[in-house]
Formats: C-alpha cells, structure tokens, sequence
C-alpha cells in the first residue's frame, strides 16, 4: 500500500510539473491510472485531495486557477518549485552535520538525513562533507519520555493534547487540556510550553511528569500562539532561577548540594546544622520541598507558609 500510494504522488507530482497549463481533476483522473481504478467519483475526489494535501506538505507549490468556463484546474510551476543556489563554506557546513547528529530518534534522524540530501541535490559541493568537518564531536539531545513524539506532532499540527499531569507538590497525576505552542530541552529536562485550557493561561510542564499516554483533540486552538515563546525563561522564573531578594534557611549538614553552591553565605549551626541564605525567586518552594526534612525555611515567612502548604498537600496525598 506505501509503495502504491508513493506511485501514485509521484505520477500527480509528475503531471502538474509537466505541464504547461493547468490540469482539471477530470484530465488528472484520466491521465492517472490509480485514479482511474477508483471505484466512484466521490471515492476518486477523496484521494485526489489527499494525494494534493500530501504534496503540498512535502514543499510542492501547487496552484489552483480556474479558467473562462469555471473549471478550477491544478498545475506546479517549475520555476515556483526550484531552491535558489545553495552555497555553504567549511563552518556552515560542520554546523549542518552537528545538527543532523543531535537527535536519537529514528523519526527526527530520517528527517535530517532527507535535509541534507535535500543541499546536496541544491548545490552543496560533494568535497564538503558536514559529517567529517568536526567528526570528534558526537553532540547529543537524549528524550526518554514517551510523551516526546506526540507532543511534537502535535505542536506541529496544531492539535489540542489531553495528558495527565503530576506537580512536583501533589500525590496523585491530573488530567490537563492543552494546545501546544512548542518543546524545548533546559538543563536535561524537555519542557512542553502551551495553553492550559482548565487555567485559560500560559503554562509550561516538565515532560517526565507527564504520566500515562498523550490524546490529541481534533478542535482547533482557542488562544493566539506567541510570536515567540520563552521556554526556558519561563522554567527559569517558576525554578527560582530569576531571583528578586534572599531567603535564609537551615539546612542539615551533608545535604541539598545544590542549596549550597546558590548560597551567599553559608554558617555553621552546629548539631548537624548549617544556616545558609540563597537566591529567592518564584517557584523556590517547590524546590525546597523536594529537599524534604532536611530543609527549614526561616524567612522570609511568605516562603516559610508556602513550604508547609505543599508539605502539607504531599502528607495528605
């Protein structure tokens, strides 16, 4: 069936780039033998707008003109369909292979291989090799989390996803209704950015605490997508990254390393204690919640009340 139908893209690609004027889907059809093996005109017209809608989507310009009569006829100019000359020197050549090797996935290695065949057909000189220009170099972007892909292609298509969702402060996962606007990895971590539908507001979720299967919804988006969308910067601000002012806590000795490298100062308590005064930004609480007993928020005391609210929440499952 993949190979019938790669035919059949083919002979339409071939039809609408050979021509001088534009085909009705009447001459297509006769011209096309799978087209003329559909069984009935309705049947024929689904495929044809799918077999259009595919070539569309794989870069083929395609222009719809309708004649004197009123008959809407289809043909590919080839100068509409032709990549200017590409020239690369030795860097932007190196760079184009390190990208094509980031990614492990099967599905996103095809796509950059493609792309690269894709230069080389435009003009990429053969003595430039973009693999071998930095070879010692084996960048990698590792995705573990199931949700990866799905989110991707949704991103891509436009498609509202349902997942459920587990927050660093709760027991228990809870379904999200989101259209998403794009992926993005920070510090080892893929982050989904969208809007969340139950909030009707921006929202940005970690990817591994997205449990159990993505669903897409066939409805399209209700909010506008940014021209730009601040993945990380985001993350950045809810993380505590983004400080306003100091908070000072107490933290048992021998733990939270990560505390301590963002201290200012750091005191020794004695008894097994230190006290250490740390950045304080937004979303620091959850932060400090994942250290568990072996943090004591002293203030601020807004930080303080927040901690135990989502101790509390934790306790309570």
């Amino acid at each position: 069936m993949a190979i019938a139908k790669a035919e059949r893209l083919m002979n339409l690609a071939l039809c609408l780039l050979g021509t001088r004027r534009p085909l009705s889907k009447r001459e297509l059809r006769a011209s096309i033998e799978a087209y003329l093996e559909a069984g009935s005109d309705d049947s024929f017209n689904r495929m044809f707008e799918r077999d259009k809608d595919d070539l569309r989507e794989l870069g083929l310009v395609i222009e719809t003109v309708e004649n004197l009569d009123g008959e809407v006829g289809y043909l590919a100019r080839r100068d509409s369909n032709r990549l200017p000359p590409i020239t690369l020197d030795a860097e932007e050549a190196a760079a184009l292979g390190l990208a094509a090797k980031v990614w492990q996935q099967a599905r996103l290695a095809g796509a950059a291989s493609g792309a690269l065949q894709k230069l080389r057909a435009a003009g990429l000189p053969e003595d430039v090799d973009p693999y071998e220009a930095h070879g010692a170099l084996e960048p990698r972007i590792p995705v573990h989390e199931a949700a990866f892909e799905p989110l991707m292609l949704a991103c891509r298509d436009r498609r509202p996803v349902v997942f459920d969702y587990r927050k660093a402060s709760a027991a228990r996962p809870e379904p999200r209704h989101v259209e998403p606007w794009a992926l993005e990895c920070w510090r080892g971590h893929w982050y989904l950015a969208g809007f969340d539908r139950d909030r009707a507001a921006e929202r940005v979720f970690r990817l591994s605490r997205i449990t159990g299967r993505v669903r897409s919804r066939g409805t399209g988006f209700t909010a506008p997508v940014p021209d730009v969308v601040t993945v990380r910067e985001t993350v950045a601000s809810w993380a505590g990254e983004i400080a306003d002012g100091t908070a000072l806590i107490r933290l048992r000795s021998g733990a939270g390393y990560p505390l301590r490298a963002k201290a200012t100062r750091v005191r020794e308590l004695g008894d097994g204690w230190d006290e250490l005064e740390i950045p304080y930004g937004h979303g620091l609480d959850a932060w400090l919640v994942e250290f568990g007993p072996d943090v004591v928020v002293l203030e601020p005391a807004e930080l303080r009340a927040d901690v135990v609210d989502r101790l509390r929440a934790v306790a309570k499952g």
